[in-house]
């Protein structure tokens, strides 16, 4: 797996930026200690992460680290200098991690396709650009020209329509092969405050459009406030 955006790999939520914003209470708070039938493997990590209490969220890095199976591989990188010192102290001895420091977009050039010729491209960057989702979609047309069968999967945040549209405009146009859309809010969209977030999955595995179903039945249960919603479509053919 290539993390084109990996961040720190965990999160200390009792921190000061955690504290301030308490967005975890909407989410990984509500989660913890649950019954999650579609996806037992993540209140199980939070578990084992957490014996005396929710006080670390797991990014991305650290969730993928935790599923690799021997033959498996982790390549996880992040630009901002400090983040990437992080990632080194807790990944830096493990064989079955590399981190580099690089831009994430460049990275899938570089590290695709990878000698095994199977593996996922995970792409989550912090949408501070206000042209990252037609930045994101170039790169994903960049990667699956270069990696046709790979599988590519694209996490947006829902404030408005915007990052969603663009990224579903360019999986048509191009067109991505078997490309998924999913997407989850708590709450209605109201194109100020973050409502939900969604993904794009290119080449999407067997079945995954059934799995993620299951998922939001189960995330409407858990998180959802008034007027939560899912839906999981195909944005091109299966």
């Amino acid at each position: 797996m290539l993390d084109t955006h990996a961040g720190l790999g965990v999160y200390d939520l009792t921190s000061e930026p955690a504290q301030k914003t308490l967005e975890y209470e909407a989410g990984a708070a509500r989660v913890f200690g649950q019954d999650l039938p579609s996806a037992p493997g993540y209140p199980t990590l939070l578990a084992d992460m957490n014996p005396a209490g929710l006080t670390r969220y797991p990014g991305s890095p650290e969730i993928v680290r935790r599923l690799l199976r021997p033959q498996d591989r982790l390549i996880a990188c992040e630009l901002h200098p400090a983040d990437v010192e992080v990632l080194r102290d807790r990944y830096g001895h493990d064989p079955q991690v590399g981190v580099h420091c690089r831009d994430g977009y460049e990275a899938i050039g570089a590290f695709t396709p990878p000698p095994e010729r199977r593996g996922l491209v995970f792409i989550d960057p912090p949408y501070e650009k206000t042209d990252e989702a037609a930045a994101l979609a170039r790169a994903m047309t960049r990667g699956l020209k270069k990696w046709p069968t790979g599988v590519f999967m694209a996490w947006y945040p829902i404030k408005d329509r915007l990052i969603a549209e663009t990224l579903a405009e360019a999986a048509v146009a191009t067109p991505f092969p078997k490309t998924l859309r999913a997407e989850f809010q708590i709450r209605p969209r109201d194109d100020q405050t973050l409502t939900g977030g969604g993904i794009i999955v290119c080449n999407a595995p067997w079945k995954l459009d059934e799995a993620l179903t299951a998922l939001g039945a189960d995330l409407t249960r858990l998180l959802g406030e008034g007027g939560a919603s899912c839906r999981v479509e195909w944005l091109t053919p299966a």
